[in-house]
């Protein structure tokens, strides 16, 4: 996948490497959600349940790596918002741009940094990091792009990074 293809309009490739979407959490992180989050999957790890084992090994209370996004992801509706709120929306912009209906995530990649802690307020960002031209697959014909989130803590510490491949397509007609 190139980032300056040839055939990538001019407004898209100005958009890669830009921040966009720069969201911050409706909420701080807290235990709540960490509790229902972990019990959910049976998640037994004392670190997320005793405050003094947390204490003594990760200096305090954390999240699971796991939950990373859900602290600033959207809700699908929230009072006064202009429509659905997407936590990928560039995603959904290429779609849009490309006319492109379909779409699939093949591979998704996450780093992590510094530890997600009670209290914190996470915001993200989307960079599109590049658009390949027309590619045919089983699929149909369209695009795959490259996305990355990026969360920071309310310091501005990086929490960790989400690298999202996505192939948009058109379904190609059956005889």
């Amino acid at each position: 996948m190139t980032a300056l293809d040839s055939t990538l309009p001019e407004d898209v490739a100005a958009l890669i490497g830009e921040f966009q979407y720069e969201k911050r959490g409706e909420f701080p992180v807290e235990r709540g959600y960490i509790w229902t989050s972990c019990a959910s999957v049976q998640n037994g790890n004392p670190v997320f349940w005793d405050e003094k084992v947390a204490n003594e090994i990760t200096g305090g209370p954390i999240a699971p790596l796991s939950l990373l996004s859900a602290w600033a992801r959207p809700h699908y509706w929230a009072p006064g918002a202009d429509g659905e709120q997407l936590s990928l929306q560039v995603h959904f912009d290429l779609k849009i741009r490309f006319e492109l209906p379909e779409a699939i995530m093949t591979d998704n990649t996450n780093v992590f940094y510094e530890p997600v802690r009670l209290g914190d307020i996470v915001t993200s960002r989307q960079i599109l990091k590049s658009v390949s031209g027309e590619k045919r697959t089983k699929l149909g014909v369209g695009r795959f792009w490259v996305i990355d989130v990026e969360y920071h803590n309310q310091d501005g510490a990086l929490l960790g990074t989400e690298s999202y491949t996505g192939y948009g397509y058109r379904r190609e007609a059956t005889a």
